[in-house]
């Protein structure tokens, strides 16, 4: 195994306080977007990377979407990561001058305008609130060149008219079992936030939010994944509480929570 594979992120917290996802990476999953890989490849499909695309992806987490991008190879990536042991992990899979890992925040990325013509994020914008996300909605659009485009894939509420009280009761029961704000908003809403920063949306798809399922885990992270989590999560009851804690939230929301991902472009302006 080699180093990056080592380093996990939430490494030295205890299990009962670290983040939901890095809780889960440390158990074994590497799919950790809310509609699993087969909508991380539907955005990715949308977005039509070629290799004259130079493309920027917020918060890569473990990389399994770096490692699908760069083997379109782009002519230049950048990831921008807050975590370091993230940002150390992601490295370790770029090579090359035109490859690279920058540690910071999404919304303040210090890369400079127009410096991409593709950019991307998974699993990020949910748990931030509403003026962080427009905030990094905002600086995705000012490292775009005109005509660029815009992908996200996140967590989306249904139906668009969701009361307010189940709204408040999946955000404090997600919160609580994840341990992060979690604040995801409607599909129409997910569209508005980008048409309100000037994006035109190209494409969109949903899929339902089975992160914890079986079958999904399977899908994702294959026989041998699933077998490895598995065993892991039993090895370690205070894990184990955890995680099938959260698959008990999604379970119970179930029929409000589903996963989204769109495409949007800059215009020409």
């Amino acid at each position: 195994m080699s180093d990056h594979e080592e380093i996990l992120p939430g490494q030295g917290l205890h299990i009962e306080k670290m983040p939901g996802h890095w809780l889960l990476a440390q158990m074994g999953k590497r799919v950790l977007r809310p509609g699993g890989l087969e909508l991380t490849r539907r955005m990715l499909d949308a977005l039509t990377i070629v290799p004259t695309d130079r493309v920027v992806e917020f918060a890569p987490g473990l990389g399994v979407t770096a490692q699908l991008v760069l083997a379109k190879s782009p002519s230049s990536y950048t990831a921008v990561e807050a975590d370091d042991a993230a940002a150390k992990r992601v490295q370790g899979y770029l090579s090359g001058d035109n490859q690279r890992c920058v540690v910071g925040q999404a919304e303040h990325s210090g890369l400079p305008d127009g410096c991409a013509t593709v950019v991307y994020c998974e699993a990020m914008l949910s748990m931030k609130t509403p003026e962080h996300k427009a905030t990094i909605i905002r600086e995705a659009k000012r490292l775009l060149v005109p005509g660029g485009r815009c992908g996200i894939h996140e967590l989306a509420l249904v139906p668009d008219d969701i009361d307010d009280p189940t709204r408040d009761a999946i955000n404090r029961a997600l919160s609580q079992s994840i341990h992060v704000g979690v604040r995801p908003l409607t599909v129409s809403e997910w569209k508005a936030l980008l048409h309100r920063e000037g994006l035109t949306i190209t494409a969109q798809a949903t899929a339902p939010m089975h992160l914890l399922e079986p079958s999904q885990i399977i899908q994702n992270e294959g026989l041998a994944g699933m077998a490895r989590i598995a065993w892991n999560v039993l090895q370690n009851p205070a894990a184990r509480q955890r995680v099938l804690a959260m698959r008990r939230v999604f379970r119970q929301y179930d029929r409000n929570l589903a996963a989204l991902m769109l495409v949007a472009e800059k215009g020409n302006q």
